[in-house]
C-alpha cells in the first residue's frame, strides 16, 4: 500500500530551495534550521515558519519523527580525526556530523544531499569517501553524482554533487539532461534598464576596447599600468578573449597559470556562470548585471517568491541556494524509487 504521505526536515535550509521540491511531491515539512537571520527572514515570508537557528544547539530528540532529511551542507573542511574508528571521530567538528547524529538518532527512510562540485576531489577525495563511508556505516546505501542544471532547463552552468540515499538496498538513477539549450535570452526582461544594475564604468570601458579592437587580434591585451607591477596583472597583463558562444572572458596572462580567468561576462544569447553569494552574472551586450528577479529565474524558483531583504542579501541568498527544478525532479525520482521497492507499485 502506497504511504499517502511523507514527512521531511529541511537542514542548513538557506531560502527554502529544498523546501519548493518538498512542496512539489506533497512532502509536508515539519522542521527546518538555518543560522542566517536574513535567510530566514526569507524563508518566514515564503513558508511562514522561521527556521530554527544553530542546528549544534539543537538535540535529535526535540527533532519531530520524518522520513525525509534533506541538507545542502556547508563544505567545512574535514580535518577533525580521532583515534577511534566509527563516523562520529572521522566528521565531529564538521556540520555534516549534525546530519549523521541526527540519521543516526532518527533512521530515516530517505536522504538527499547537495554540495560544491568540488566535494568530489577535496582532499584527494577523502572528504567524499569520509561522506559516503559514514552514510554506509549508518545503515544506508548511497547513490551519488555530479550534475548541471544547465542540462535541467536552466542557463546557468552550475556543477553540483548530489547525493540519494535509501535505508535499503534501493536501485535508483539520477534524472536524464532534459535536452535543448536554454538562453539567458529565456529568462532575461530586455526592458529592465535600471539604473543601479550597469555596470562600473571600467568595465564597459574595457568591454568597448575588446570590441573596438578584436578585429586586429583574437585575444586582445589591455592597459596594465593601472596595476601594480609586482602582482600577478601587472607582471603579466590582462587579456579579453570572446569565446565561440559569444562570452567574454577576461584573463590574466599568466601561461604557466593556464591563462586564470579574471572576469566572465555573458550575453543573452549564452549561459550564465554559476551565481554563487559574492558575485552575479553580467551581461556585455546588455551592459548590466541581472536582477533580482532574474537571478531568481536563474535558479528555477517562481517569479512571485518574496525577497524581503535588500537586493544585495537577495542575491546573496539565490547564490547560496539550490537550482530548484533540478532538485524537484531528483526528488521525485526518489520517491518513485522507494515506493517501487517498498509498496510494489
Amino acid at each position: 500500500m502506497k504511504k499517502e504521505k511523507y514527512k521531511g526536515i529541511d537542514l542548513f535550509c538557506g531560502i527554502g530551495g529544498f523546501r519548493l521540491a518538498m512542496e512539489n511531491s506533497n512532502i509536508q515539512c515539519v522542521f527546518s534550521s538555518d543560522i542566517d537571520k536574513f535567510a530566514q527572514e526569507t524563508y518566514n515570508a515564503n513558508f511562514n515558519e522561521i527556521p530554527t537557528g544553530n542546528i549544534k544547539e539543537v538535540n535529535a530528540q526535540d527533532i519531530p519523527p520524518f522520513d525525509i532529511l534533506t541538507a545542502g551542507f556547508p563544505c567545512q573542511p574535514f580535518s577533525y580525526a580521532g583515534e577511534k574508528a566509527g563516523f562520529q571521530d572521522e566528521t565531529r567538528g564538521t556540520l555534516f556530523f549534525d546530519i549523521c547524529r541526527i540519521l543516526d538518532y532518527h533512521k530515516p527512510a530517505m536522504v538527499f544531499l547537495e554540495n560544491v562540485k568540488g566535494l568530489v576531489s577535496h582532499n584527494n577525495g577523502e572528504t567524499l569517501n569520509t561522506v559516503i563511508s559514514s552514510l554506509e556505516k549508518l545503515g544506508y546505501y548511497p547513490h551519488w553524482a555530479v550534475l548541471s542544471s544547465l542540462d535541467f532547463g536552466l542557463p546557468q552552468k552550475r556543477e553540483r554533487w548530489y547525493c540519494v540515499a535509501f535505508r535499503d538496498n534501493i536501485p535508483f538513477e539520477f534524472p536524464e539532461p532534459l535536452g535543448g539549450h536554454p538562453t539567458l535570452r529565456d529568462i532575461i526582461d530586455i526592458n529592465d534598464q535600471s539604473p543601479e544594475l550597469t555596470l562600473p564604468k571600467f568595465e564597459l570601458d574595457r568591454i568597448d576596447y575588446h570590441f573596438a579592437h578584436c578585429h586586429e587580434v583574437e585575444r586582445v591585451q589591455h592597459d596594465n599600468s593601472k596595476y601594480a607591477p609586482n602582482t600577478k596583472k601587472g607582471k603579466y597583463g590582462i587579456f579579453s578573449f570572446q569565446k565561440p558562444d559569444g562570452s567574454l572572458r577576461f584573463h590574466v596572462g599568466d601561461h604557466a597559470k593556464t591563462q586564470i580567468q579574471e572576469a566572465f561576462y555573458a550575453c543573452l544569447d549564452t549561459y550564465a556562470p554559476t551565481i554563487i553569494a559574492n558575485r552575479t552574472p553580467k551581461l556585455w551586450d546588455l551592459r548590466r548585471r541581472l536582477s533580482v528577479l532574474e537571478a531568481k529565474r536563474l535558479q528555477g524558483f517562481p517569479d512571485n517568491f518574496k525577497m524581503p531583504v535588500s537586493d544585495c542579501q537577495a542575491l546573496k541568498q539565490l547564490g547560496n541556494s539550490v537550482s530548484v527544478p533540478i532538485i524537484k525532479l531528483i526528488m521525485n525520482n526518489m520517491i518513485e524509487a522507494y515506493e517501487k521497492f517498498n509498496y510494489k507499485i
